[in-house]
């Protein structure tokens, strides 16, 4: 009976310590249960417009805006978010969030004048939103993607490591114009 027992405790404990140390690996591997900031980013409402964030792209709205960004905000949470003044309208362009726009670069200091395709909805604010799909900071800068054509978020897939394309970092199929960029969808 003694034998039985310590052969047990022995089969016991050969598979009890590699499960408790893959566990602590793992553990330690996601921060204690903290998750990649790719991973954190819920669609939530947002609660000055109720716009739906980053779900809350239409493909049936898609248009391009050409103006000048002011305000920029570049909040923890939450989309980077800046003002579009165009000739006919004023927009508030919700782009992505700040660990994604701090990888692409994105250089955009106040009055710039830039183009942005992407979604457009009235917000319960009164105010109109794009929720960006590529953004283009004028005269000559790289067209950046912050969804694939479909409006995907391309900041979900980029623990993949697939930021980019044929039109460099941040960009899907060459850019605005190109067949791959801001030349397509409604207007």
């Amino acid at each position: 009976m003694v034998l039985l027992l310590k052969d047990n405790f022995k089969w016991t404990v050969r598979r009890a310590v590699p499960a408790a140390l893959l566990s602590l690996f793992l553990s330690a591997l996601i921060g204690g249960g903290a998750l990649p900031a790719w991973a954190q980013e819920k669609d939530t409402v947002l609660p000055e417009s109720g716009i739906h964030y980053p779900g809350g792209f239409d493909a049936n709205t898609i248009g391009e805006v050409r103006g000048k960004a002011f305000d920029p905000l570049i909040p923890a949470n939450g989309p980077v978010q800046f003002r579009l003044t165009s000739e006919r309208e004023t927009y508030i362009v919700l782009a992505s969030p700040k660990w994604y726009w701090n990888d692409l670069r994105v250089n955009l200091s106040e009055g710039k004048e830039v183009r942005v395709r992407g979604s457009k909805s009235l917000g319960k604010d009164g105010k109109l939103y794009i929720i960006a799909q590529e953004l283009q900071v004028l005269p000559d800068g790289k067209p950046l993607a912050f969804r694939n054509e479909d409006g995907f978020p391309i900041w979900k897939r980029a623990a993949a490591g697939t930021t980019g394309g044929q039109g460099g970092p941040g960009s899907f199929q060459g850019g605005m114009g190109s067949g791959g960029g801001m030349g397509r969808g409604k207007r």
